[in-house]
């Protein structure tokens, strides 16, 4: 069946090919009578719309922004706060009238995302400092915003104040009168930097040297999922088990809550942890987790304002959005 064009509607109509252009994109240039019988030639004819490859070529945009992710979506979409990122990241840009296009990293030269499509602009979240795929958006000149992620020198960001964040957490403990405090972090490389995981740790010591604190330190990678209950599960079983734990995530904070009950611990009475993001987990959690809160929407929002800025030839300030402590029943002062 040969496809339906602009064309093919003119001819039906009787009409030229601007005038059934305008109908779609000008329709104040026509009458309502000759709208309308043009619209029903191309239904009837079963049109789709313009080309959206030629539309972008004539247009010079693709009308969408890409999202740099590691590993796989359906990692990301499990992980409460990165499904809480993405969907605030597709309602911010629907209501500018851009699409989100997602960029998950490749070991398959034959096809790069961050390489081989076709984006207005890029956020890059989630991601290795080192990886190919930020290259390669470097290479295509590709406008950049990176979120959660090391500041470069003229690249437009937007972070949390993790360290202050990761600060409260600790000094909350000490201040329930904790003096054995455990830390369950994330584990990477030593030449490999993480932002939110190097900005953490900054802020627990912040709380915890001034008061003498040599904190138990533990590091487990996102995935296998219990990977990071086995290494909770090793810190509190031990002689000398903190009375307080300080986790990178909430998801690690309730693995470690896991951890501490399959060794008879309570939580809070044997031993009080700490989450950080807040996410929908934390208060739905038993006990209901204390936790320091950031604004993953209001994120996800200032990501789209920054790229938008970038795109269009400003150059936004850096964002740094608030932290701040919830507290709940996990957390309690040390028996005894």
């Amino acid at each position: 069946m040969a496809k339906v064009t602009l064309q093919s509607i003119a001819d039906r109509v009787g009409v030229s090919r601007m005038t059934v252009s305008n109908a779609f994109s000008r329709p104040d240039q026509l009458s309502a009578d000759l709208r309308a019988r043009i619209l029903t030639a191309a239904d009837e004819l079963g049109y789709v719309g313009p080309d959206p490859a030629a539309r972008a070529l004539a247009r010079g945009r693709t009308g969408s922004v890409g999202l740099l992710i590691n590993g796989s979506l359906s990692e990301a979409f499990e992980d409460a706060v990165s499904a809480e990122f993405l969907a605030s990241v597709a309602d911010a840009l629907a209501g500018q009238g851009m699409a989100l296009t997602l960029l998950p990293s490749s070991t398959d030269e034959s096809f790069v995302p961050a390489r081989d499509v076709a984006v207005d602009g890029a956020l890059v979240y989630i991601c290795d400092p080192t990886s190919s795929d930020i290259g390669w958006l470097d290479r295509r000149n590709i406008p950049v915003v990176v979120v959660d992620h090391n500041v470069r020198d003229g690249v437009a960001s937007v972070n949390v104040d993790d360290r202050g964040g990761a600060r409260l957490a600790a000094q909350h403990l000490v201040d329930l009168g904790h003096r054995r405090i455990g830390i369950v972090t994330l584990d990477v490389a030593a030449d490999e930097p993480n932002y939110p995981a190097r900005e953490r740790m900054l802020g627990w010591r912040d709380a915890l040297d001034p008061a003498g604190i040599e904190p138990a330190v533990v590091a487990t990678p996102y995935s296998p999922r219990d990977a990071a209950y086995d290494v909770a599960r090793t810190l509190l079983d031990r002689p000398d088990r903190p009375t307080g734990v300080v986790c990178f995530s909430d998801a690690f904070a309730i693995a470690t809550v896991r951890a501490a009950e399959s060794l008879g611990l309570r939580v809070p009475d044997d031993v009080s942890i700490v989450g950080f993001d807040d996410s929908v987990v934390a208060a739905a959690s038993r006990p209901p987790l204390t936790t320091v809160r950031q604004e993953v929407g209001a994120k996800g929002r200032a990501a789209v304002a920054a790229i938008a800025d970038v795109m269009g030839g400003r150059s936004p300030a850096a964002v740094v959005l608030p932290t701040t402590l919830v507290v709940r029943d996990s957390t309690a002062p040390p028996r005894g």
